[in-house]
């Protein structure tokens, strides 16, 4: 008898910890390197179910987003991520991705050339005034997704704006994103740029792939491990997956730089 109490008590506690989040990232190749591989097996290592989709269009700026849902331009690949399956809808419209489904979280992102650059967030306030027009959840919180300054060695012709410096990159993405998100009264943030750069300080500048975009191993593990722990609130480190890509050392590496990104005040 006790034990079947016992059983029944260790049941309703995992099934009331574990939650079902769905979540939208408006983005670019940047979301699509943080969201669409890793990042629901994370979650369900630990007992949580994520619905994840991603408005994507290559290289897209805020302002591109913007006049995309004023007219309904369909010109969005809609990739989803649900019970780990990806599908991808293309020619869709970003006011028919959003309506998709209840999003509990909807993060949006500037281009990374632009990311450091105040006066590229003039219409970060329509805009997100823009997609709560069409949530369905009336509980939806937009939130912002921190990108990551490039590579020291990146050939991006976007990295001049910085004067080809890593450092000088990352300081003017914090600094922009200081300044540009109050006015739109955006409060939480996704901080994937700082946990790259955590993770940079203890395994060297190698988690990109083409100088910008992560690397499909550890880079793109990182990113997820950030967005996992934000989401359900749970710390990454030890989570038991990883893929069998690099060794359970260097995972622990990247959920540590994940988990510290937390503690740096941004907003």
């Amino acid at each position: 008898m006790r034990k079947t109490v016992f059983l029944l008590l260790l049941t309703v506690a995992l099934c009331t910890q574990a939650r079902q989040i769905k979540v939208l990232a408006i983005g670019n190749s940047f979301s699509e390197d943080a969201v669409e591989q890793y990042l629901w097996q994370l979650a369900a290592a630990q007992g949580d179910t994520l619905v994840i989709g991603n408005a994507y269009i290559p290289g897209c700026p805020i302002e591109r987003h913007y006049n995309n849902i004023l007219v309904d331009k369909k010109e969005y690949e809609y990739r989803k991520v649900v019970d780990g399956k990806k599908t991808n809808t293309k020619k869709t419209g970003l006011r028919q991705i959003i309506e998709d489904e209840a999003w509990e979280i909807i993060s949006l992102q500037q281009a990374s050339h632009f990311s450091g650059v105040p006066q590229t967030y003039e219409h970060l306030q329509g805009l997100k005034a823009e997609v709560l027009k069409f949530t369905t959840n009336p509980k939806a919180e937009i939130i912002w997704h921190l990108t990551w300054a490039y590579a020291h060695d990146a050939t991006h012709e976007g990295f001049k704006s910085y004067g080809r410096n890593q450092r000088n990159m990352y300081e003017a993405i914090l600094n922009a994103v200081r300044r540009e998100l109050p006015k739109a009264g955006i409060r939480h943030l996704i901080p994937s740029g700082i946990a790259i750069q955590n993770a940079r300080k203890k395994i060297g500048d190698y988690l990109n792939r083409d100088g910008f975009h992560l690397s499909y191993s550890l880079g793109r593990y990182t990113a997820a491990c950030t967005w996992c722990e934000f989401l359900t609130g749970k710390s990454v480190v030890g989570n038991p997956y990883h893929p069998e890509t690099f060794y359970r050392k260097e995972a622990r590496t990247a959920q540590k730089a994940a988990h510290k990104a937390f503690k740096t005040k941004v907003l």
